[in-house]
């Protein structure tokens, strides 16, 4: 079956699969969720700041929290930002 632009839209699903490959063989692991307005918030202005791709700003995120997690900051961590309104 061809889509508007004249390709199969197997191709794509193939190109698509070649693409995930590429990033488990590098070690990278796709993450998805739902975030709360609050989140999209501060995400958005972590992004402005940093000039972080997504990506890039998932992965230091995650780094950061399992440092607060690994120093026992997480109550801190939720309590400033429950402060700060975040």
């Amino acid at each position: 079956m061809k889509n508007e632009k004249g390709t199969t839209s197997s191709a794509n699903a193939e190109k698509q699969r070649r693409f995930r490959e590429r990033q488990r063989d590098a070690g990278k692991k796709l993450i998805r969720g739902y975030v709360t307005p609050q989140a999209q918030d501060c995400y958005d202005e972590i992004r402005q700041k940093t000039g972080w791709s997504d990506s890039e700003t998932l992965s230091n995120a995650l780094r950061v929290l399992f440092a607060a997690y690994k120093c026992g900051q997480i109550k801190l961590l939720n309590e400033w930002l429950k402060d700060h309104k975040r």
